[in-house]
C-alpha cells in the first residue's frame, strides 16, 4: 500500500514536466518565405504599389541571437570580400543611409536570395531561409537600423586599439576632484 502513493506522486510529477519546444532549421527551399516587395514607391494610378510580406521579419528584427548568427554567417560566407566590413568595395557600402534596392528587411532578403545585376550572386537554394534572414538582419544593423541593445559590436580587429583585455596595465590617471561625500567630516 505504501507503493501506491509513491506511484501516484511519480505519475503527477511526470505529467507536470513539459518538454521544451524548439524550432529547428527548415529545409533550404521547401519552407522558403514568399515576399513581394516594391523597390520604389512609384506605381500607376493613385495607390502605392502592392506588397505582400510574410511577417517573418518580426521574429528576426531586434533579436540579438539572430543578429549574432548573421554576423557569424557574414564572416563565414566572405561577404567582406565585396562589401569590405560594410564600407563598400566592389560591392556597395552597407553602413550608409542609401540603399539601392530598399532598406526594409524584406528587400534585403530578396537581394540576398535573388541576387542583383552586376555582381551580387543569388543564394537561392544554397542557404536555408533562416540563414538568409539572419544575414539580412545583420546587414541592416550595420547602418544602425536595428536597436543598439541587440546589435552585435564590432570585431576587435576593427578597433584602432587592441581589445581591452590585451592592453598593458596602466596606472590611474591623476586629476579630477574629490566627491562631496569624500570631503565631508566623518
Amino acid at each position: 500500500m505504501k507503493l501506491l502513493p509513491f506511484i501516484i506522486c511519480l505519475g503527477f510529477s511526470l505529467a507536470a514536466c513539459e518538454r521544451e519546444k524548439r524550432d529547428f532549421r527548415t529545409a533550404p527551399v521547401s519552407e522558403e518565405s514568399q515576399e513581394k516587395t516594391a523597390l520604389v514607391s512609384l506605381s500607376p494610378g493613385s495607390s502605392p504599389p502592392e506588397q505582400e510580406v510574410s511577417g517573418k521579419a518580426r521574429s528576426f528584427e531586434g533579436n540579438a541571437y539572430h543578429l549574432s548568427q548573421g554576423k557569424r554567417l557574414y564572416a563565414w560566407f566572405n561577404c567582406n570580400g565585396c562589401h569590405a566590413n560594410g564600407g563598400g568595395d566592389s560591392g556597395p557600402p552597407l553602413m550608409d543611409d542609401r540603399w539601392i534596392y530598399g532598406s526594409s528587411l524584406e528587400n534585403i532578403v530578396q537581394t540576398i536570395r535573388e541576387g542583383r545585376p552586376n555582381g551580387m550572386p543569388s543564394f537561392r537554394g544554397k542557404l536555408p531561409d533562416d540563414q538568409i534572414w539572419e544575414l539580412a538582419v545583420y546587414v541592416r544593423s550595420m547602418s544602425g537600423l536595428e536597436p543598439k541593445a541587440a546589435a552585435p559590436s564590432r570585431n576587435d580587429d576593427m578597433h584602432p586599439l587592441p581589445s581591452e583585455n590585451r592592453m598593458p596595465p596602466s596606472s590611474p590617471v591623476p586629476g579630477g576632484s574629490a566627491s562631496p561625500s569624500a570631503t565631508a567630516p566623518q
